[in-house]
């Protein structure tokens, strides 16, 4: 999730239209559910445990094996298997400490519950009670938040917000993000969303931008612009993806302490 400062947008075209793609695959397999959501997930979540190993120092062989580690509990949470659960989070838990004393990289371990873990928590929401709507309204809230930030930032621009991590984040960037996910989530409660959820959108697309904070932190410990290049115009999946990292499993537990 990216704020582009005043006056820098010539990629906003390129960044657009890789946003609308990516928008519309995730919509279509978060609508067909199942096995089309479990395959895109899970993907996503492969090719962020490698882009998680390059800003940690690890060889291609530990991110190989950090992604083949990982691919256990991913696939037993496929809806052909015991889909996601307690099996599955113990497995995460397996696949950190496996990946960590293997390597001796803890912090490349540390990416399997980093990554792992949103996994779960989005095929929890996907697969409950008013599983489409709860697991769009947290993709979604992200999506609002991004668009909300990063025009707000180019338009106003004003006081950065931690220029010593991303000097292109601004103050105005992150209430215009608030906003713009706190607007999202009262249209969707037309749509029976929880009022509740609601409420506690707007502390949930704060903690988006401080994921994708953390992760621009990251980025600079590491010497790197992106976490890879396989999205013109957004970097790495891991780049893309940053906030839905930080709030869906806050959101899976605020679902289920209102049940």
């Amino acid at each position: 999730m990216t704020q582009a400062p005043p006056g820098k947008n010539a990629d906003l075209p390129v960044r657009a239209l890789v946003g609308l793609l990516l928008i519309a695959v995730a919509a279509a397999a978060l609508w067909w559910g199942g096995f089309a959501f479990w395959l895109l997930v899970a993907i996503a979540g492969i090719i962020m445990m490698h882009e998680w190993g390059g800003l940690h120092g690890a060889t291609a062989q530990q991110k190989k094996l950090a992604q083949y580690a990982l691919t256990v509990p991913l696939a037993i949470m496929a809806p052909v298997a015991a889909g996601p659960g307690f099996l599955a989070f113990g497995l995460v838990l397996g696949a950190m400490f496996f990946i960590a004393i293997v390597t001796r990289n803890g912090r490349l371990g540390i990416g399997a519950l980093y990554i792992g873990l949103p996994v779960l928590a989005l095929l929890t929401l996907r697969t409950g009670e008013q599983g489409l709507l709860l697991a769009f309204w947290t993709m979604a809230l992200v999506w609002a938040c991004d668009i909300g930030a990063y025009f707000a930032g180019r338009t106003l621009g004003g006081p950065k917000l931690m220029p010593a991590v991303s000097p292109n984040k601004t103050w105005a960037g992150l209430i215009g993000g608030v906003a713009g996910a706190g607007l999202f989530a009262a249209i969707l409660t037309l749509s029976g969303l929880d009022w509740r959820l609601a409420a506690a959108t707007p502390a949930l697309a704060v903690l988006a931008q401080m994921g994708d904070l953390y992760e621009s932190w990251l980025k600079r410990c590491a010497g790197v612009k992106d976490s890879g290049n396989l999205l013109p115009g957004h970097g790495g999946v891991l780049d893309r993806l940053d906030g839905l990292v930080a709030v869906a499993p806050v959101a899976a537990l605020l679902v289920l302490a209102i049940r």
